[in-house]
């Protein structure tokens, strides 16, 4: 949670839109942020051929971040905030995270066994936060692997991906194997994903625990 609990702040960037998008229904933003999702995973996965795609893929990662920010805002400016809403926002999540860390997780770019592990760590961290609420738990955001962070990490990587292979080092090279820029994020996501999950997991055993 790095970044998840900075949220606040990116307040001014998301009022002024949302209040001109006040009588838009917060679903239908949810379902921009949804398909922008989908293609930055299709963008990434195709940018192993197209090198140019990893900054477009880049801007579409970060696209789809603010329209998921932005249905939660014009649904509270509007009064129009939910349980429904709440409950779809929270599945488009977990496929925006799918496709995004999945077009490279099944690229060329990334091991698809450390593909595997990096959707593992994802959606157990995301998983452990809303269980424990579901169980009467406090929802837990706690951990170093956050939505926000997520996002941003997805943002900057295929963008140090591309500068890298314009300044002619597209992998790192330790003894006999190389580690593609962007697969160092996949072993983040992979390693520290699911150590966040285990974290929740124990902090929310904790917490029940202590209610006997």
């Amino acid at each position: 949670m790095v970044l998840d609990g900075q949220r606040g702040k990116a307040d001014f960037a998301l009022t002024p839109v949302a209040k001109r998008l006040i009588y838009v229904n917060p679903n239908t933003i949810s379902w921009i942020g949804l398909i922008l999702a989908f293609l930055s995973g299709v963008l990434l996965y195709f940018s192993f051929e197209y090198h140019y795609l990893l900054l477009a893929g880049a801007v579409v990662v970060l696209a789809s971040g603010y329209f998921d920010a932005l249905d939660g805002k014009v649904a509270k400016i509007a009064g129009k905030a939910s349980v429904k809403g709440d409950y779809l926002d929270h599945v488009f999540d977990r496929y925006a995270d799918v496709f995004m860390i999945g077009g490279v997780a099944v690229s060329a770019w990334c091991n698809p066994y450390i593909g595997m592990l990096a959707l593992v760590g994802v959606l157990l961290t995301s998983y452990m936060g809303t269980q424990a609420q579901a169980i009467g738990a406090p929802r837990l955001y706690a951990g170093l692997l956050g939505r926000a962070d997520r996002v941003v990490l997805s943002t900057l990587f295929p963008i140090i991906q591309f500068i890298m292979i314009v300044l002619g080092y597209p992998y790192i090279v330790v003894a006999e194997y190389s580690v593609s820029w962007l697969e160092v994020m996949m072993i983040w996501f992979a390693v520290v994903g699911n150590l966040t999950a285990v974290q929740r997991g124990i902090i929310t055993w904790k917490n029940l625990s202590k209610k006997g």
